[in-house]
């Protein structure tokens, strides 16, 4: 057999190895006239290296990022082109930010830019050999220097595509929903998957938890915007669906194998906590802590956001999961537009009532993210006095995160809103504004 017509170079990344895992997982599975090989580059050596290894053949180089991260990989970008490059190589960015910002993206050096989900447009990419004409989902430059939009890929149904790619042997938690009803102003999942729920069959995850067992695999957990949505297309969770599927997964996985739900990569909504939806996780998962999405301990700030819910619910979801023998850790953003000194102090109040009761503060600094409707407010600004108080929460070991490195990637987003103003839109924004996005 002669060598591939196509080689797929992944900047493979521990952070973003379940984006890839999904492509390759629709990979997989796709029948193609093309042959092609896929090559793992885990530093920009490697990546650069199989570039060079490839010669003359055809080169797609994947890349897959959250808005934070842009301007770092733009840089690492740079170098593997001084590495390794040629006319037969494209580099091909994806996910939220490329998404998002697709101009953006392709000045910062990227050939294409994915626009929405990527399964579809892989495939193609794929069966084209690389070539981009006539597929969707791409943003791109002709010989020109013409800006080349296609659109948004076509969304697919979650069970079309394993959540895994098992032909590679890359596993990774299991996505059971993809989009989000709950368009919270600064959250990127609903403005790129869009802002109504698309579950995963029981049936499909069940196969998936049959394939893991089959491999000797363990641990099964989920990949989702709202853990206790799972089976409804409202606000109201159907407890008797999530008891099914997670019934399913725990006699899939075996008697040597573990179910977790609500904890990380997911969280639960504080509205959705009570009695009876604790008790399912405590008699089907092995999990003993839970994460639930709070945000602000200020009802202007949750309203302004349009979160859903309100700091009762946060406290009484806190109280409820305690109780019933869960340690609970609470996302908590600070700065968000608008804040004023008494929704700080809001805030604050309730991260210390929260900490004393025996829950974790898992502190974020808000970040103005590409593709949001807060994508153009200024960046979190978090004073000294809030500095202190979070500090003195997180040395009594009632708080943790990446807050301030958060500060950081805050200011350079905001920095890249301002060179990339939005055609129409005000930089103005107000807190309590009318608008809906």
């Amino acid at each position: 057999m002669s060598g591939p017509e196509l080689v797929l170079v992944l900047r493979y990344r521990k952070a973003v190895t379940y984006g890839f895992h999904v492509l390759l997982g629709a990979l997989g599975q796709h029948e193609t006239d093309t042959r092609y090989e896929v090559r793992f580059g885990e530093s920009a050596e490697e990546t650069a290296r199989h570039i060079r290894e490839a010669g003359d053949t055809r080169v797609l180089v994947l890349w897959s990022f959250y808005s934070p991260d842009a301007a770092a990989l733009a840089e690492e970008l740079k170098q593997i082109r001084e590495l390794a490059d040629g006319p037969n190589v494209t580099h091909l960015a994806g996910g939220v930010h490329a998404t998002a910002e697709p101009v953006q993206t392709l000045d910062a050096g990227w050939d294409m830019a994915a626009i929405g989900e990527g399964e579809s447009t892989l495939l193609s990419l794929v069966d084209a050999k690389g070539d981009p004409t006539g597929i969707t989902g791409l943003a791109y430059r002709d010989a020109t220097g013409k800006l080349i939009r296609t659109g948004k890929a076509k969304q697919r149904d979650l069970n079309d595509f394993p959540g895994f790619a098992l032909r590679w042997d890359k596993f990774n938690a299991l996505e059971i929903t993809r989009g989000c009803i709950y368009a919270c102003r600064f959250c990127q999942t609903p403005f790129m998957f869009s802002a109504k729920f698309r579950h995963r069959s029981l049936e499909n995850i069940r196969w998936h938890v049959d394939e893991m067992r089959r491999r000797g695999l363990r641990d099964v957990r989920f990949i989702t915007p709202t853990a206790l949505s799972w089976g409804t297309q409202n606000e109201e969770p159907d407890l008797a669906a999530v008891e099914e599927m997670l019934a399913s997964c725990k006699e899939g996985i075996g008697p040597q194998g573990r179910v977790f739900f609500g904890s990380f990569p997911s969280e639960i909504r504080p509205e959705h906590v009570s009695r009876e939806a604790l008790r399912l996780v405590k008699k089907y998962c092995a999990n003993n802590n839970i994460i639930v999405g709070a945000q602000s301990g200020s009802d202007r700030v949750l309203g302004a956001a349009k979160r859903g819910h309100g700091v009762e619910e946060v406290r009484r979801a806190a109280r409820l999961g305690i109780e019933e023998g869960f340690r609970i850790n609470v996302d908590m953003i600070f700065g968000m537009p608008g804040e004023n000194q008494d929704d700080v102090g809001d805030s604050l109040a309730l991260a210390r009532e929260l900490a004393d009761l025996g829950a974790r503060i898992h502190a974020h600094t808000f970040m103005p993210l590409p593709g949001t409707p807060w994508r153009d407010a200024p960046p979190g600004d978090v004073d000294p006095e809030t500095i202190r108080e979070v500090d003195r929460l997180s040395r009594r070991g009632a708080l943790y995160g990446h807050w301030q490195k958060q500060r950081d990637h805050a200011a350079r987003l905001a920095a890249a809103a301002e060179a990339y103003p939005r055609p129409g839109r005000s930089r103005t924004i107000l807190p309590m504004a009318s608008d809906s996005c």
